[in-house]
């Protein structure tokens, strides 16, 4: 029986994704990307936001459509949408076979099996269920690097999010599971490792009694094999002196964190349920940067959040020009059901949410401008991503670079290289968000 896959929207989710297809290949099952060659469909679903929302029904539908026509032999939705819409989904879309919650990715294997038999129905646990490990995964993301899912639920509830609803309370993952997780990403050729939790400080609060991410980060960085340890969803009033130690004395740990933010306007802080301030927040950037001078500091904001006035947003504009983040994205405000947001009065039109995230990422591109030209004559290490056809230019991330959200350095090369090999590199150019060099040993032998 051939499986399609589909995995939307985060690296957390992707994470998920990759253990069940680990699981379902233990059953025996083979994998396909060709709808053509399908005999079951599974959509891990996302509903963290509008768009990923529609995306994910849209996926439903459109698969719907070949399990209507005989074409499939089973339809199966996972994840996100899944649990907060289980009636909504058996409704509208009767042809789904089978729903798997976000707490029961352990059921995948069995929700296949009774839904080939005809009596697939729903999959759901406690979402304080401890978070679902397996030990062997199919890596989706070229062998090179991988998720590590350290944690699963939040605890925060912020006033805009959805999560703890459809993820349940914060549960660490122990840290002898994840250790042994590494080792095997490492012996199959995983060099970069990407820690990724709904927030990654607060790992092992929960199990341990303590903050432990920085225990957590030098037992990894004692893993043979790995050369780059990467930190996603730090929240900064968790961000902790021994942390800043940690990233500032582990040579594997890349100097590189996301600190998501969402907003410098202490009134839309308030009311998105946000644990800091303005001056905590530039006081925990201060530090960062003086502690690791060398730091690449990377945040998400939220525009045009119910109540956002426009001297909040000008706030937030000179926060941003002022701290001069080196990666930033920005996402309309997106109003989700059950959550307290939607309830608030003033309501920003969408036509001023998009305008006001229009604003603050044309601002940002002016401060990457004015970054890359630092970066000229600097040397970098870079790991190779990939070739581009029919040149001798080499896609490649330094550890300024987290996949799939930060730009590439393209490298000029004499040589061959291959995925994952990692090179030094001199940067001679750059254009809007990437970069441009040359492997700084052909340099020497063209000089």
């Amino acid at each position: 029986m051939n499986i399609l896959f589909v995995s939307l929207g985060c690296d957390k989710n992707l994470a998920d994704t990759e253990m069940m297809l680990g699981l379902l290949r233990k059953k025996g099952y083979t994998f396909t990307d060709d709808e053509e060659q399908a005999d079951i469909v599974i959509v891990n679903t996302c509903c963290f936001i509008g768009d990923a929302k529609e995306e994910s029904i849209q996926i439903l539908l459109e698969m719907a459509e070949l399990r209507k026509a005989g074409r499939l032999k089973v339809l199966i939705a996972a994840g996100c949408l899944s649990q907060r819409y289980q009636e909504e989904i058996r409704r509208e879309i009767p042809e789904v076979d089978a729903l798997v919650g976000t707490a029961a990715q352990e059921d995948i294997a069995v929700a296949v099996e009774e839904a080939l038999e005809g009596s697939g129905g729903n999959y759901y646990r406690d979402l304080d269920t401890p978070p679902a490990v397996c030990g062997e995964r199919i890596v989706t993301t070229g062998g090179h690097y991988a998720f590590l899912k350290i944690a699963e639920g939040c605890d925060k509830h912020c006033t805009y999010c959805i999560i703890p609803k459809v993820r349940g309370s914060y549960r660490s993952i122990p840290m002898e599971v994840l250790e042994a997780q590494a080792k095997k990403l490492a012996e199959d050729g995983v060099r970069e490792l990407i820690l990724v939790a709904q927030e990654t400080t607060l790992y092992g609060a929960d199990l341990y009694g303590k903050k432990c991410l920085p225990e957590l980060l030098r037992r990894l960085a004692r893993i043979d094999g790995l050369k780059w340890i990467r930190i996603l969803y730090c929240y900064p009033e968790e961000i902790t002196e021994e942390l800043i130690k940690t990233i500032a004395e582990e040579p594997k740990v890349c100097h590189y964190l996301d600190i998501p933010i969402q907003h410098a306007s202490d009134q839309v802080l308030k009311r998105m349920g946000r644990h800091t301030t303005q001056e905590e927040l530039r006081k925990q950037i201060g530090r960062l940067r003086e502690r690791i001078p060398d730091i690449c500091l990377r945040t998400t904001l939220i525009s045009g959040f119910p109540g956002e006035t426009q001297e909040d947003f000008e706030e937030l504009y000179r926060f941003v020009n002022e701290m001069e983040f080196d990666r930033l994205g920005v996402f309309p405000y997106s109003r989700e059901e059950d959550t307290a947001a939607d309830l608030m009065p003033e309501q920003i039109a969408q036509e001023i949410k998009e305008c006001r995230r229009d604003e603050l990422m044309e601002l940002q591109q002016a401060i990457v401008c004015d970054k890359a030209d630092e970066m000229l004559g600097q040397e970098l290490t870079a790991m190779i991503e990939g070739k581009i056809a029919n040149e001798d230019v080499y896609v490649a991330r330094t550890y300024r670079d987290a996949p799939n959200v930060d730009g590439y350095l393209f490298v000029s090369a004499g040589r061959n290289l291959e995925t994952g090999d990692f090179v030094k590199v001199l940067v001679t150019d750059s254009r809007e968000y990437d970069l441009i060099g040359e492997l700084a040993e052909d340099r020497e032998d063209n000089s």
